[in-house]
């Protein structure tokens, strides 16, 4: 676990000098040194406007949001006790996408999209957990839930499709389209302290439960014996994990995988224990998709939809894990 909490922090240094602006180390500490003494060099200030303008939203957004994405596709697959389930399993990614596509073709501004985004993204789990609260009646609530949210994706998406359809396709359809690709070009500030929010809920509370997923792996009769209010946890799991996916939907756009294969990647590094398996999976998510942002900026003339290359990454790799089929992960 020291070595993991080390990384986003090589991770972080490495992001912060590579890009069409190169900026070593040196001079990165002399900048911050001239902001905490309240020194003002002059041929710092382009560096400084890089720096602080640029790629301090970039890198904090793509550590937060891949945290989050690895997380709750972590608790997830734990509450399930299903190795292919991701955050998007319950419709928070589709219903964020279409919140998104909805404000872009009602011409609202940055904050109004990720805020359809973000409320599109909960009310898609809301229907979910309510149809399915309604259908199962406490019977296979399990596979009535994630077979709801099954439907209630694929509606959303029907939904996307439908907005795409209709947008001016000079205009609307374009921003549509890279939005759903995903990305953090136009990160700023405001948008790190509008995802601080549903991030620190959603991750305090699972941190601190994290112990109780262990228990939910015997199942729901022997998790009871032992004290453990299963329908509680599972609520507090599932609204935790979809604001955190609603919310690092709502500024990234629909960023695929992740949620997926970091959380196997962390049981191969240190076990199917939720007490490291969790902060393991918020260390090396946040690591991942920073790394994978800097491929994406720098590897060509043009930067790379963020959803693309995880695609690439993830796929082959979880493919990888479907031939060696690994046995005793979850």
């Amino acid at each position: 676990m020291l070595i993991l909490a080390i990384l986003p922090i090589i991770a972080i240094l490495i992001s912060l000098t590579i890009g069409r602006y190169s900026i070593s180390l040196p001079q990165f500490f002399s900048v911050v040194s001239s902001k905490i003494f309240g020194h003002d060099i002059v041929q710092y200030n382009t560096i400084e406007t890089v720096l602080f303008n640029v790629r301090a939203p970039r890198i904090l957004s793509a550590l937060m949001v891949g945290a989050a994405l690895a997380i709750s596709g972590a608790t997830y697959q734990g509450l399930f006790k299903n190795p292919m389930v991701s955050p998007d399993i319950l419709g928070a990614s589709a219903g964020a996408g279409f919140g998104a596509a909805f404000g872009i073709l009602m011409s609202f501004n940055g904050i109004g999209v990720q805020a359809s985004a973000f409320l599109f993204g909960l009310l898609a789990v809301i229907i979910t957990y309510t149809i399915s609260s309604i259908i199962s009646r406490g019977n296979n609530a399990t596979l009535v839930l994630v077979l709801t949210g099954m439907v209630v994706a694929a509606l959303f998406t029907s939904f996307i499709s439908i907005t795409k359809y209709v947008a001016d396709p000079y205009e609307k359809l374009p921003l549509i389209t890279f939005y759903l690709m995903g990305g953090l070009s136009s990160v700023t500030m405001k948008d790190i302290k509008m995802l601080l929010i549903p991030m620190i809920i959603g991750v305090v509370p699972i941190i601190l439960l994290r112990w109780k997923f262990n228990v939910l792996s015997f199942g729901d009769e022997e998790a009871k014996s032992l004290g453990i209010d299963t329908s509680k946890l599972r609520l507090i799991a599932i609204l935790c994990s979809t604001l955190m996916t609603a919310g690092a939907v709502s500024i990234s756009g629909m960023i695929g995988w992740i949620g997926l294969v970091i959380p196997h990647i962390v049981r191969m590094v240190v076990g199917p224990n939720f007490k490291v398996l969790l902060p393991g999976s918020l260390l090396i998510g946040s690591t991942f998709l920073l790394l994978v942002d800097d491929i994406a900026r720098c590897a060509f003339s043009i930067e790379i939809p963020l959803g693309i290359l995880t695609s690439l990454i993830g796929a082959p790799f979880f493919i990888y894990l479907l031939i060696k089929g690994r046995r005793g992960w979850i």
